[in-house]
């Protein structure tokens, strides 16, 4: 928090409570108009009255203000002012990190010793892992890890980067970044739908076989760099295996029309720095787990 910022904060707080006494103040000498405690205000036959606060519920307010001022001077917690007792909340939240790291940090290095393949068939390392996913994967992916359009998949067979424990774990310590470049400015229309019909018989979905081998020479030029010659994707680029009917953006007819004209581009973050290596290690343990789990099904 910048200087200004807590000058300002401090200055409103200060402001308020001088406001809250005065008006106290103000208001217990307010004297009325007549000796019985009226004042001249009358309204439909109502006369209003200018009794004074009970003392109990005056020397509350007092009380308050005081209770205001002394904490403020004990905790004002604004960024370059720390009060008397040096504390903050971001100070408090470290210190707390700290004390749970100390218990909890030997626990994952001792985990993030042995292999993710070992550590896939720990229940105990698994439940950890999967408490990791929940809170940092989870909300792309899905809590049961089965993605959405868009978001990969984790439980089954096929992987955009590898599906290796160790690919695994680069995806999630280091993020991906995929872009699909879109044709529709570089391509006519009939070739885009010939080059769908072809896309489509590689995965022998319902095609048209004269459509799509007009396609064949457009994929060559436009997508085999990607994809492969094949169409069986590229784990070092991130493209996808066009051969077994698992699509990421999905693979109706308006899906695949969509991808070829627009492109498509999507980020994973990196998880290095939020979590460690360590818990990485666990959390990619889980994901492997997933897949394993799915296979042996």
């Amino acid at each position: 928090m910048s200087l200004g910022v807590s000058l300002y904060i401090i200055a409103i707080v200060v402001l308020n409570i001088i406001g809250c006494w005065w008006l106290l103040v103000w208001t217990k000498n307010l004297k009325t108009d007549e000796t019985d405690g009226k004042v001249n205000h009358a309204y439909d036959g109502i006369e209003e009255y200018n009794n004074p606060l009970p003392r109990w519920w005056l020397w509350l307010f007092y009380i308050t203000i005081i209770f205001s001022v002394i904490y403020l001077l004990l905790y004002p917690g604004l960024g370059h002012f720390k009060g008397y007792l040096n504390w903050s909340q971001e100070g408090q939240y470290k210190e707390e990190v700290q004390k749970v790291n100390a218990v909890i940090e030997p626990m994952y290095n001792a985990l993030a010793q042995r292999s993710i393949p070992d550590l896939a068939k720990d229940p105990e390392a698994i439940g950890m892992g999967q408490r990791l996913f929940g809170v940092n994967c989870a909300v792309c992916h899905g809590s049961d890890a089965q993605g959405t359009p868009g978001f990969p998949n984790l439980t089954d067979s096929d992987w955009l980067y590898g599906g290796k424990p160790e690919q695994i774990k680069q995806s999630i310590l280091n993020g991906r970044t995929g872009m699909m470049p879109g044709f529709k400015e570089t391509t006519d229309e009939k070739a885009r739908i010939a080059l769908r019909h072809y896309v489509l018989s590689l995965a022998n979905r319902d095609h048209d076989r004269q459509l799509a081998e007009q396609g064949k020479d457009k994929f060559a030029t436009l997508c085999a760099a990607c994809h492969g010659a094949e169409g069986k994707g590229n784990d070092q680029l991130g493209a996808p295996n066009l051969t077994d009917n698992t699509w990421l953006y999905g693979g109706s007819h308006a899906a695949i029309t969509d991808t070829i004209e627009h492109g498509r581009s999507g980020q994973m973050p990196a998880f290095e720095q939020l979590l460690g290596e360590e818990r990485v290690h666990l959390l990619a343990a889980y994901v492997y787990s997933l897949s394993e789990q799915k296979a042996s099904e």
